[in-house]
C-alpha cells in the first residue's frame, strides 16, 4: 500500500448527496460540527435545504472532523465534497492528501472537437442512486494565430474546480505578453472560447437572460460565479457625470431636498430553496393545465356543532379535531362518489391515469415558504386515523422537518385560506394533480333557514380543476357533494 493510498483511506470525504429525487443542489443551512470535533457513524453533521425541504445529513464515518469545505448559506452542487473526516486521528499529524494533478493531454487529443467523458461509479445517496459523479474532461483547443502564449488550454486547476474537485494551486503566471492587434473578423485576437462557469451558473444566467460573455469573472482562474451573474442582472447605478466648466445650474435643475433614490430603499434576495421550487411549480401548472374554478357558499352550522361534539368523544381523545378535518373527510367522500376526478394527465404517452387511491395534499405555510405534503391513502382511513395523520403532517411542516417523499405523489389538495380570514380564492393546482379545494373563513351571516332569516355559520368553497381531465358537469357535482356533506354531516354515514 502506497503512502498516498493510506492517506486517502484515512481521510474520508463526504459529498453532498441527492437528498431528493433528481435534485441538483442544496443550500447548507447549519453546521452542527466544527474541525476537531469527534463524530460517529450516523451522527448528523449539518442541515441542508433543497428545493423541497430541509434535511439533516448524517456522516457515514467515525473519526475527527478535518475540514468543512463550505460555510453556512452556501449552495452546493450534488456530488461536491462538503466535509472531510480523519478516520485515524492517532496516526500522526492530520495532513490531508493532496489531490492528484490532472494528466497532460497528448497533442492528438488536443485536436479533437468533442469533449470526452469516462463513466464512473455512482456514489451512495439518501434517496436512490442520484447522479453519477462528474467525469467530463475539457479538451485543449488548437492555438490560434497571434494568440499570446498565456492563452493556453484550460488549466488542470480550472477544470478540477468545474468538476467539483479540489485542485493544486496554480503556478505563478509568467510575464504578460504584449497586446496583439485585432483579427480580421473584428474580434479581439486575445478572445478565447466559451466563458468558464459551472452548469448551475450557466442555467441561472440563461434564466435571467444574461450573456456569460458579457460578465467579468471574479472566481478563481476566471470562473464566473453566481454572484457575478446576480451582479450583472442587477441594474447598474448610473455613473456620475464628469464635472465640466460651464454656467451655474438654474434653480429648477436642482433636485429637491430630501429626495432619496428608490434603489436605496429596495432589497434583493436570491430566489432559491422552497421559494424557487414553488415558483417553478406554479408557473408550470398555471401554463400547462387549463384551470377552471367554481364556487359555492354553504351553511356549515351543523358541521361546526359536530366538531365540538367530536372534541368530547373518547375515541377522538388526544387528536386534533377542527373544521379542516371534516372538510377533508367530506372531500374524500365526494371523490369516492365521483372517482373519475382522481386522475392525472400523461402528456408524454397521451394517456389519462385513473388512480384507485387518494393521496390528499394539505397546503401548509411554513417559515421557508409554501409546501404541500400529502397523506398517503387518505381515502382508506377512518376519521380518527385521518385526524392523527393530519396532526402529524401539520406539526412536521411547522418544524421544517417534512421529508421530500411526503411531498410527492399527491392526487388532490386542500388549501385552508380561511385561517387568514379570507372568504375564498382561485387556487392553482399542484403540478400533476387534478383538483384543489379552497376552504374559506367560517363567519356568522344572515341565512334563510327553515323559512326564516337567522344567523348561521357560513363558508365559501372554491374548487379548481384540470379541464383536460374534469368536465364542468363532473367538477360541479364534486363541489356540490362536498357542500352537501358539510351542510348535513350525517351524509358522512349515509354516503361514506
Amino acid at each position: 500500500m502506497t503512502a498516498s493510498t493510506a492517506k486517502a483511506q484515512r481521510f474520508r470525504e463526504f459529498k453532498m448527496p441527492d437528498v431528493g429525487e433528481g435534485l441538483t443542489e442544496a443550500e447548507i443551512l447549519k453546521w452542527y460540527v466544527q474541525p476537531g470535533d469527534t463524530v460517529t457513524d450516523g451522527q448528523v453533521v449539518c442541515e441542508v435545504e433543497t428545493a423541497k425541504a430541509a434535511v439533516e445529513l448524517p456522516i457515514p464515518y467515525d473519526g475527527v472532523v478535518h475540514e468543512l469545505n463550505f460555510g453556512e448559506g452556501v449552495t452546493v452542487d450534488v456530488g461536491t465534497v462538503i466535509i472531510s473526516v480523519d478516520t485515524d486521528p492517532g496516526a500522526g499529524p492530520a495532513t490531508a492528501p493532496a489531490p492528484a494533478p490532472a494528466p497532460e493531454q497528448a497533442p492528438q487529443d488536443a485536436a479533437k472537437d468533442e469533449e470526452e467523458a469516462e463513466p464512473q461509479g455512482r456514489q451512495a445517496v439518501l434517496v436512490g442512486y442520484g447522479a453519477a459523479p462528474s467525469s467530463t474532461k475539457r479538451r485543449a483547443r488548437k492555438p490560434q494565430a497571434g494568440v499570446p502564449a498565456q492563452q493556453e488550454p484550460v488549466s488542470a486547476a480550472v477544470q478540477a474546480e468545474l468538476n467539483g474537485r479540489t485542485a493544486p494551486a496554480p503556478a505563478a503566471p509568467s510575464a504578460p505578453a504584449a497586446p496583439v492587434a485585432p483579427v480580421a473578423n473584428g474580434a479581439a485576437a486575445g478572445a478565447v472560447g466559451r466563458p468558464l462557469a459551472k452548469p448551475p451558473v450557466r442555467k441561472l444566467a440563461k434564466d435571467l437572460g444574461i450573456d456569460l460573455a458579457t460578465i467579468a469573472p471574479t472566481g478563481p482562474d476566471g470562473i464566473i460565479t453566481r454572484e457575478d451573474v446576480h451582479a450583472a442582472a442587477a441594474p447598474a447605478a448610473a455613473p456620475a457625470p464628469a464635472e465640466v466648466p460651464g454656467p451655474a445650474p438654474v434653480a429648477e435643475a436642482v433636485a429637491p431636498a430630501g429626495v432619496v433614490d428608490a434603489a436605496a430603499r429596495e432589497r434583493r434576495v436570491p430566489v432559491k430553496g422552497v421559494r424557487k421550487a414553488t415558483a417553478q411549480a406554479m408557473v408550470s401548472s398555471a401554463f400547462t393545465a387549463p384551470h377552471v374554478t367554481e364556487f359555492i357558499t354553504v351553511d356549515v352550522t351543523r358541521t361546526m356543532k359536530l366538531v365540538q361534539e367530536l372534541k368530547q368523544d373518547p375515541d377522538m381523545a388526544g387528536l386534533r379535531v377542527n373544521p379542516l378535518l371534516l372538510v377533508a373527510k367530506a372531500f374524500l367522500v365526494a371523490i369516492r362518489r365521483h372517482p373519475e376526478v382522481n386522475a392525472a394527465w400523461d402528456e408524454a404517452r397521451q394517456e389519462i391515469v385513473y388512480k384507485d387511491y387518494v393521496n390528499l395534499g394539505i397546503a401548509a405555510a411554513t417559515p421557508r415558504g409554501l409546501i404541500v405534503p400529502n397523506i398517503k391513502d387518505a381515502g382508506a382511513k377512518t376519521l380518527p386515523q385521518l385526524a392523527e395523520d393530519l396532526g402529524d403532517l401539520v406539526a412536521t411542516a411547522r418544524e421544517g422537518k417534512t421529508s421530500p417523499a411526503a411531498m410527492t405523489g399527491g392526487t388532490v389538495t386542500i388549501t385552508n385560506v380561511g385561517v387568514f380570514g379570507v372568504d375564498t380564492g382561485t387556487p392553482i393546482l399542484n403540478p400533476g394533480e387534478s383538483a384543489i379545494l379552497a376552504f374559506g373563513a367560517v363567519k356568522l351571516q344572515p341565512w334563510v333557514h327553515k323559512g326564516k332569516v337567522k344567523a348561521r355559520q357560513v363558508t365559501t368553497l372554491a374548487l379548481s380543476f384540470d379541464h383536460r381531465l374534469i368536465d364542468g358537469e363532473l367538477g360541479s357535482k364534486l363541489l356540490a357533494d362536498v357542500a352537501a356533506v358539510l351542510e348535513r354531516p350525517k351524509r358522512l354515514i349515509t354516503w361514506g
